[in-house]
């Protein structure tokens, strides 16, 4: 008689998984994911590591370790990646949310009141514009964390659109998304404009790391700063009397990102450091005194 092989244990896939160089958190979600549980059911696989992996699940794991171990994003292999404690769906469509993007949102809030309606009741609501939105990651935090605000979400790529809007109805958060490249064409003004543009170098061979990425919200010129120029040079005509204008750029970046902010005649232009203690943003504040008019 032929003997069978035993199935395989999921301490056994994981421990595999490893030997293709895979992180083991990472290949612990894929193996969670494979068997159809959440990412938050860790202690139950721990609890589990000795049961035996459907041929299915195996089939569909090992599939899952190859993409990762060749660089494939975690987030596109689950469809989901965490963002400011929101469990947001990506895909291939959109970049991959940071941690180091959760810079710029707690930034954000800091220079969001508290509570957006003055005290006169006729008031409207702080209006917010995220621009270049993309999974809608930065938006969505916003609203998330400040309901009442008027939250809105700018896009160039209808592919992301799709993915943002989907974000915000699953979330059930009210942002409103709309197409169009940074400023161009925008009439009204807001109290507060954040962004985290393409600001990679076309040469920057870190690039090859992130090819599975949409190349057009990574790449911005020859010095990764075109975009940055584009948007400062347009964001003081857009921005209340006293607003604010936030921005993520490259971690070697934070003086040029400065002096330009400086020289398009933005106040209190200073920077903020990530987790990693890296200059991640810079932004600035229009004067209270008359740059731009009140809408």
């Amino acid at each position: 008689m032929t003997e069978t092989t035993p199935p395989q244990t999921l301490a056994a896939a994981l421990q595999q998984a490893r030997q293709q160089g895979v992180d083991r958190l990472d290949a612990t979600l894929l193996l969670l994911h494979a068997l159809g549980r959440s990412g938050q059911d860790r202690a139950w696989l721990l609890a589990h590591d000795a049961d035996a992996l459907s041929e299915d699940a195996r089939v569909g794991f090992t599939a899952l370790v190859a993409r990762r171990a060749a660089g494939e994003p975690l987030a596109y292999l689950t469809g989901h990646r965490e963002f400011f404690g929101l469990d947001l769906q990506v895909d291939a469509r959109v970049l991959v949310p940071r941690p180091d993007t959760e810079t710029l949102v707690n930034w954000a809030l800091e220079v969001l009141p508290a509570k957006p309606h003055t005290s006169d009741a006729s008031s409207q609501p702080w209006r917010v514009l995220d621009l270049g939105t993309g999974s809608g990651a930065i938006a969505l935090a916003l609203k998330a964390q400040r309901p009442q605000l008027q939250v809105q979400g700018s896009e160039r790529s209808d592919a992301a659109l799709a993915v943002a809007r989907g974000n915000a109805q699953r979330l059930g958060l009210d942002v409103a998304f709309s197409q169009g490249h940074w400023l161009v064409g925008v009439q009204q003004r807001y109290q507060l404009i954040v962004a985290n543009p393409p600001y990679i170098a076309s040469t920057d061979p870190h690039l090859l790391a992130l090819r599975y990425e949409p190349l057009e919200a990574l790449t911005a010129g020859v010095d990764g700063l075109q975009d940055l120029r584009a948007i400062i040079a347009s964001a003081a005509g857009c921005l209340q009397a006293g607003g604010w204008l936030l921005l993520e750029h490259g971690y070697d970046q934070a003086s040029q990102v400065c002096h330009l902010l400086k020289a398009a005649g933005f106040k209190r232009v200073q920077s903020r450091l990530d987790l990693a203690g890296i200059a991640r943003c810079s932004g600035g504040q229009v004067s209270d005194l008359g740059e731009t008019a009140s809408q």
